[in-house]
Formats: C-alpha cells, structure tokens, sequence
C-alpha cells in the first residue's frame, strides 16, 4: 500500500505539489470565512456565550451554591461584574476578532483533515497511524482542556479577581479588552496543560520517558500541579484550586498508564 501511496506522490512534479497544496490552502480559508461570517452574524447567540460566566447565575456558580447549602444553612454571596468599554472602536474590533476565533475553532476539524489529507500520502502506514493518532488525541484534549477552563477555570479566577477589592471605596470596573484576554489566555493555558498525555506517549515511543521514572517523581509532579493550579486561579480559595489541581492530576497518573503501555507494546514488537 505504501509503495502506491509513494508512487503517486514521486509522480509528481515539484508544482504539481504546491497546486494541490494551494487548492487545500484555499479550501481551509473558505471554510474558516464561512464559519467566521456566520459568527459574525449570530453575534447575540455568540456573545451571550463567552459573557455568561460575568453573571451568577452561571452554571458552575449554581452548582457552588447548591454545594454550599447543603453544608451551610446559606449559600454563597450573590455578585455582578459590569464590564465597560473604554475605546470608540474597541467593541467592533472585538466582534471581529471574536467572530475569526470562533469561526478558526468551528473550521478547525475540517482544516486539521485536509491537512493530514495533505501529508500522509508521503508517510508509512505506520508513521499515518502514529501521526493520526497524535492529530486527533492532541485535538480532542486541547478541546478538553478549553472546555474545562471556560466551565470551572475561568469562572472561578473570574469571580475571585472580578469581586475583590483593597477598599471599599475602590470599586472594580473591568474592561471588555481585560475580559476577553484573561479568557483567552486561562483557555490556551489550559488547553496546553491537557496535553500533557500525549506529550507523555510522544516522549514514551522516543524512549526518553519511563513509567518509573514518573512514578519516583510524583511527588515532585504533585507540588508542580499545585503551584500550576495556584497560577491559574489565583484564589485564596483551597477548594477552588484543589477542582482545577484534580484533573492535572488525574492527567499525571492517566500519562503514568499510557507510558507503561507503550513500554510494553514495544517490548513486545
């Protein structure tokens, strides 16, 4: 199969490569136009997404409070950001900038195929399957970790930063620009942090990481995700860095399984 896969890649000329390569290029700028001008559009429903974690009646702020009444006879203290705007066109750029990340995110399964589409008629079968299998696992945790960051991280460092004051008399009034970068900064961070399976199994088949070695230093791993889960929710709150600490964690010890797999497989092949 390989040597189909190469016969039709060696029979082509230099230009013929970069005429399919430009044909890709210009379906993945399609497709992310589209799904930027339908964010665009839908601006409301878009928007009503990324500001729901300013106001308390966000999912993860009812969850904390039904917590909390079950352990006290109240609930956890209500409190509303306002967020203002302080450029003439700060808000329009943000609706663009916006609607190309979200139409970048919604094109972005369809980018990543044409782009191993692109690549793998010059890989082994098994360099494609390795190469798939890092693509999608890479793709589905950093979506993971998007997703987590947006439901309890951001939220929560949200709510602390957003209501803490030095004084009374300085009252907080939190930027649209300040929101939205802090948003996307914990969710890249986050994003990042989840791959640290797949760093793992990448380090695991280059034979430089050993399941021992990251039993020996869990300790170590354990204070490092904590000092992590403090950077990223700079709380005063225990409980609060303890829900971001626990998912790392279980990622350390999942990362632990897959490397002592791998170690296995390849002492079997």
């Amino acid at each position: 199969m390989q040597d189909t896969q190469c016969g039709k890649t060696e029979g082509m000329t230099f230009w013929e490569h970069l005429e399919v390569l430009r044909g890709s290029l210009i379906k993945m700028a399609i497709a992310a136009v589209v799904c930027s001008a339908a964010a665009f559009v839908f601006k409301d429903e878009v928007f009503s997404v990324i500001l729901a974690p300013k106001d308390d009646g966000f999912i993860i702020y009812r969850l904390f409070d039904s917590i909390a009444s079950l352990v006290s006879s109240g609930g956890t203290e209500s409190f509303e950001i306002n967020l203002i705007n302080t450029g003439l066109t700060s808000q329009f750029v943000t609706h663009l900038k916006v609607s190309l990340c979200v139409g970048l995110i919604a094109a972005s399964p369809y980018i990543l195929y044409l782009l191993f589409h692109f690549i793998s008629p010059a890989l082994y079968d098994n360099e494609r399957r390795y190469t798939g299998r890092v693509v999608a696992g890479s793709y589905i945790m950093f979506v993971a970790g998007v997703v987590l960051c947006y439901f309890v991280v951001f939220p929560l460092t949200l709510r602390f930063l957003g209501t803490y004051q030095v004084s009374e008399e300085v009252v907080n009034m939190i930027s649209l620009d300040s929101y939205m970068g802090t948003l996307i900064t914990t969710s890249l961070m986050m994003g990042l942090t989840f791959e640290l399976p797949v760093l793992c199994w990448l380090l695991a088949k280059l034979h430089i990481l050993k399941a021992g070695m990251m039993r020996r230093f869990r300790r170590h791993a354990f204070v490092a995700i904590l000092i992590i889960a403090a950077v990223i929710t700079p709380t005063t709150d225990m409980f609060t860095m303890f829900v971001v600490a626990l998912p790392v964690w279980v990622l350390y010890e999942a990362s632990i399984l897959i490397v002592r797999r791998t170690e296995t497989n390849d002492r079997e092949d």
